[in-house]
């Protein structure tokens, strides 16, 4: 493990909150260069903290990424498994609708840099794939859907309301569509 210098940490928390704000506000695209500047430090600092834009998506996510994760264990022991996964997935549908560039961080999936370790379906799917297989299992979902089909059902949802007058109302719609379609036929 690597210990950053003191500056080097300080540095990493102000390009980290800048570019939550740049994000909140501009989206997966906001400038990178904007970002430093705002951060009072050059634009290779930034490269240094993060290679790749979606490293820096990554980091502004990651929080609250992880507390999705966590929650997915929780439900995880609940009795209706069905419930449980469709709680989680409205839980995923709601940030991903109000949080502006997460939909695209969802997407590159850690496809646009490949020797980057992580991204946010793939931390996503890794803590959904046992809501999904104990739904399986129950049969509460028809047994051909995978975490990733459903991480990916979200993404498409969050991207295709994110300029939508109301996204969160019009994610929510979306996703009850979506589960009609992934439920087993009776």
């Amino acid at each position: 493990m690597t210990v950053q210098r003191a500056d080097a940490r300080r540095n990493y928390a102000r390009i980290l909150a800048v570019a939550e704000d740049e994000v909140a506000a501009h989206g997966a695209d906001a400038s990178l260069e904007q970002i430093a500047r705002t951060a009072s430090v050059g634009s290779a600092t930034v490269r240094r903290h993060f290679p790749t834009r979606a490293a820096l998506l990554e980091a502004v996510f990651r929080e609250r990424i992880e507390a999705l994760r966590v929650r997915a264990h929780e439900l995880t022991g609940a009795d209706d498994p069905r419930a449980a996964l469709l709680e989680w997935l409205s839980a995923l549908n709601a940030y991903a609708a109000s949080a502006r560039g997460l939909a695209d961080a969802m997407a590159s999936g850690g496809a646009a840099d490949p020797d980057y370790a992580g991204g946010c379906a793939t931390s996503l799917t890794e803590g959904l794939a046992p809501l999904v297989d104990r739904a399986v299992r129950a049969g509460a979902v028809a047994p051909d859907v995978t975490a990733t089909d459903l991480v990916t059902l979200i993404t498409g949802i969050a991207l295709a309301t994110e300029h939508h007058p109301t996204p969160a109302s019009e994610a929510d719609r979306l996703l009850g569509l979506a589960v009609a379609g992934i439920s087993p036929t009776r």
